[in-house]
């Protein structure tokens, strides 16, 4: 399994793909960081150094949402050729050959993406984040909590798109996983416009897209960790009507949703093997 990760790893490091997202992501964090020294500046006279954090964390949460989306296609398309497109060239029929089984190939392929999805996305959360400090002196809350979140919505999306790769094009597979993120993404919208509204139905549809796809409870989880003590206390006085908006989480995650998050990950890893498994090489 370990080779197999490794191979995956200098196979990442060596392509175009991988160089393209991080000099964007090196541009991007050039771009808000610029964008963040802009705001004491925003009115005739210096804001307030109160004022300036203030509208900092919440830019926060609106580049913190760009990278999740930048993690979400990273991970589908790293993910959904892994296996269809080495089946399909005639690399895992030699590898296969070898005395390395199918569960240790998809398990070291696994486990090569999620070591490199943690290292981007540890190495673009706290360039950032540093960015951030450096000009305008705010630190979100809990960091570490987010970039917990925001690497295991990552890895939800990568098991997913690694086990549709058993069976569909790498092509065809990368598009029905970010079909589904996006379906779970306006699922939560609805199930928070069900709560402003009080109407059970259209709330147990977010409901739902969270159990099936939990990737938008991932990232409420992830919001909230970024949402200074002043704001949660400002918005939840506004009442329910604050669930309806996708860049505000009044609350974590409750364990037992990280725990079905977790069991997730490892059905779908498992769904994998199986599928892999039965399939003709």
């Amino acid at each position: 399994m370990l080779v197999v990760a490794g191979l995956v790893l200098r196979e990442a490091a060596r392509r175009r793909l991988v160089l393209a997202v991080v000099i964007l992501t090196a541009l991007a964090v050039v771009l808000t960081g610029w964008g963040f020294s802009r705001i004491p500046y925003l009115s005739a006279r210096p804001l307030p150094v109160e004022q300036v954090r203030l509208i900092a964390s919440q830019l926060v949460i609106l580049v913190a949402f760009m990278f999740s989306f930048v993690l979400a296609l990273s991970a589908v398309f790293v993910a959904a050729p892994a296996i269809s497109g080495e089946v399909e060239s005639g690399i895992a029929l030699s590898l296969l050959a070898r005395p390395i089984s199918r569960t240790s190939y998809l398990i070291g392929k696994w486990l090569g993406l999620a070591a490199l999805l943690f290292v981007y996305t540890a190495a673009s959360t706290a360039l950032e984040l540093v960015v951030v400090r450096s000009v305008v002196d705010y630190e979100p809350p809990r960091p570490l909590e987010a970039f917990a979140f925001l690497y295991t919505e990552g890895l939800v999306l990568l098991t997913l798109a690694l086990a549709l790769s058993t069976r569909m094009s790498g092509m065809v597979g990368g598009v029905v996983a970010l079909v589904l993120f996006g379906m779970a993404w306006m699922g939560g919208i609805v199930g928070g416009i069900g709560q402003a509204f009080d109407n059970a139905t259209v709330t147990h549809v977010g409901t739902v897209t969270k159990l099936v796809l939990p990737t938008d409870g991932l990232w409420r989880g992830a919001v909230h960790a970024l949402e200074p003590a002043a704001v949660l206390t400002g918005v939840r006085g506004a009442g329910p009507a604050a669930a309806a908006n996708p860049f505000f989480a009044s609350a974590p995650p409750p364990f037992p949703f990280l725990v079905w998050s977790a069991l997730w990950i490892a059905a779908v890893l498992v769904l994998a093997l199986w599928s892999f498994r039965h399939r003709e090489i």
